[in-house]
């Protein structure tokens, strides 16, 4: 793709899935990367690859949760590429289970990856984009950003607080002024690994609930979400819709208003035991 040869990115949660897929894409189109994840052996793969087509990258274990040390990461990456354009926060993590049985422990931690790991990047690498002078911030929200689903309340809610974070951020970039473009990113059904790396709550089954994602839901590959994704970063668009599911499920919420949870709360209860 074009548009992006000489910038430098970032990409976390860049071991698999659409993290891997955005790094291999954008070093392909010229970028230099740095990427980051908690998964070392997958993220030695991502940065192989990286290598193999002769991208400049920069990989290192980061917990997106550990605010400190996205803090002293992002001026690393500041130093060793002098300049850093645009951030992809991608790194998340699920959980499936109703409020009335979820542990408090479970709906924090998805939370803390899901959303603060989001405001952590934003913030570690916002001064960095301004001073860069051709700044963007891709934050990775979710189709569960735009509806919700019994069972996902803390994806849910997670992922409607990167919504909202990232639609703010967009507004005061322009009105400051700043050189910083903003996209909020709403992928649908995903072939990726987040479902089979997926918690659940006490008495359901999480490899029973990754075969139902994985063979009912999961619509498009991480290759063609990365493509979706970087052409909205080239056009500047607010938000992107990635995937047929999303965009059909963005509409249905549109026309029916909160009449969707008529509709979602009967699909869903015949597809997920209770």
């Amino acid at each position: 793709m074009r548009g992006f040869a000489g910038k430098v990115a970032v990409v976390t949660g860049a071991g698999s899935g659409i993290g891997q897929a955005l790094a291999i894409e954008l070093g392909r189109s010229g970028a230099s990367l740095a990427i980051s994840d908690v998964d070392t052996e997958g993220l030695a793969q991502t940065e192989e690859q990286l290598k193999a087509i002769g991208a400049p990258v920069k990989a290192d274990r980061l917990d997106v949760t550990e605010r400190e040390a996205f803090l002293l990461y992002a001026d690393a990456v500041k130093e060793h590429f002098g300049k850093v354009n645009q951030i992809y926060n991608n790194a998340g993590i699920a959980f499936t289970g109703d409020i009335e049985v979820s542990q408090f422990k479970d709906i924090e931690r998805v939370m803390d990856v899901d959303f603060w790991g989001v405001v952590n990047g934003t913030k570690a690498f916002l001064p960095h984009l301004i001073a860069s002078g051709d700044g963007h911030v891709v934050n990775v929200s979710s189709v569960f950003g735009l509806f919700s689903v019994p069972g996902q309340a803390a994806y849910n809610s997670a992922k409607f607080a990167v919504r909202g974070f990232t639609e703010a951020l967009r507004q005061e970039m322009h009105l400051a002024g700043h050189p910083v473009k903003v996209t909020t990113v709403h992928p649908g059904g995903i072939k990726t690994a987040i479902a089979r790396n997926a918690t659940a709550a006490e008495g359901l089954d999480p490899e029973q609930l990754a075969k139902l994602f994985d063979k009912k839901l999961a619509m498009t590959s991480p290759q063609k979400a990365a493509r979706i994704i970087l052409d909205a970063v080239q056009k500047n668009r607010a938000r992107v819709l990635v995937g047929p599911d999303a965009k059909i499920l963005d509409i249905m919420v549109r026309l029916t208003g909160s009449g969707y949870q008529r509709i979602v709360r009967s699909s869903m209860g015949k597809m997920i035991p209770r």
